[in-house]
């Protein structure tokens, strides 16, 4: 029995050290420049399943006193800090947020679930209303014209008690497949321009908001979507369920080059919108929407240089905010510049009318 378990120990030492490995590879992907090497920086995806097969190793080493075995897996930890503090934050204590601090809520609305209004649309709307929140940002922002439809003016009606709002089109799809970021705030608008991005369906708006002495820039963004057809995430379903041979490296190259070229896109948008902030004259600065990239990506790095994550600052567990199709990632993210204070970061999983949740935070500008 003796002999087993020092075997089993060995494997399992085995396993952790090129899990080990490979979590340094995943965790350090978002220094590669997708619009390079967009194969490899995709590779940031898998971050989070490395991250739980070793923990488990390393929890079963620990259970069987093999310490000396854990002195790599120790190391590779410690050099992962930042990105596993970015993908599983823990605050468990967190600070409240005061009585004076403002609510922002980001929500992919996928067109208020297709438009329908008698199919979640209109709970997606009771849902917006009902957040007391201060500025709501929406992407996938869309209405209809009948009365089947959710409408421009039940959006109107619904959130009436915020007195600004602006709609943009983005990207340069055909007339019939505009796509739009929207903002609803109740304080005041003073701009909104779009960011000049490469894309067809998505990009990005740079609001100046005045909020009580300050005005604050805030960008909505919708970075480049994964362009994953209803066949391309069945064939991601199959994988999972049935990894078999040929199959799976076929199916798996077809997700790999679309990931990779979706990755190509956003890695360019990502430097126009860190560019824009960087340009601006306004030192206060938030960013929010749907990034269609985790927080050990090349994107949510370039655009957060300077910039602190709401989730990562004060969220708890792994803020999981895309939730369709077995692609369970956190792609929706609020960052703030150093002169804004976030608190009580989080996702709200209760409304699965949209394939995503909304991400929202109280914060505070200091002074």
């Amino acid at each position: 029995m003796k002999y087993l378990i020092r075997a089993f120990a060995i494997i399992v030492a085995s396993i952790h050290v090129l899990f080990a490995l490979l979590m340094l590879a995943t965790a350090y992907a978002d220094r590669i420049d997708p619009t390079v090497h967009p194969v490899l920086s995709c590779i940031g995806l898998t971050f989070p399943v490395i991250l739980v097969v070793n923990i488990c190793c390393y929890l079963l080493l620990l259970i069987m006193q093999r310490y000396r075995l854990l002195l790599f897996p120790t190391i590779a930890f410690i050099l992962c800090f930042g990105q596993i503090r970015d993908t599983l934050p823990i605050h468990l204590f967190a600070e409240d947020a005061p009585l004076n601090s403002s609510k922002l809520l980001s929500y992919n609305v996928m067109a208020f679930n297709g438009l329908e209004s008698d199919k979640g649309g209109e709970r997606v709307l009771e849902y917006l209303k009902s957040s007391d929140a201060h500025i709501i940002c929406m992407q996938e922002y869309a209405v209809g014209l009948s009365k089947n439809h959710i409408t421009q003016r039940q959006v109107d009606k619904a959130l009436s008690d915020y007195k600004y709002h602006r709609i943009t089109k983005i990207g340069k799809g055909k007339k019939g497949h505009a796509s739009n970021l929207a903002c609803y705030s109740k304080y005041p608008i003073l701009s909104a321009k779009a960011i000049k991005l490469e894309s067809l369906y998505n990009g990005a708006v740079a609001y100046e908001l005045k909020i009580e002495n300050d005005t604050v820039l805030l960008i909505n963004c919708h970075l480049e979507s994964n362009r994953l057809t209803p066949a391309d995430k069945q064939l991601y379903e199959e994988i999972l369920e049935m990894p078999e041979g040929e199959k799976l490296k076929n199916n798996s190259k077809t997700l790999l080059r679309k990931l990779a070229l979706a990755a190509n896109i956003r890695g360019a948008q990502a430097k126009a919108i860190a560019q824009a902030i960087q340009e601006s004259k306004h030192k206060k600065v938030m960013v929010c929407g749907d990034f269609n990239d985790t927080s050990t990506s090349y994107s949510h790095r370039t655009i957060s240089q300077g910039l602190h994550d709401a989730f990562t600052e004060t969220g708890t567990g792994l803020g999981t905010s895309y939730h369709q199709h077995f692609f369970y990632f956190k792609i929706d993210h609020i960052l703030c510049s150093h002169n804004i204070q976030p608190y009580q970061c989080e996702v709200d999983n209760d409304i699965k009318e949209s394939d995503h949740y909304p991400i929202m935070c109280h914060f505070r500008i200091l002074q």
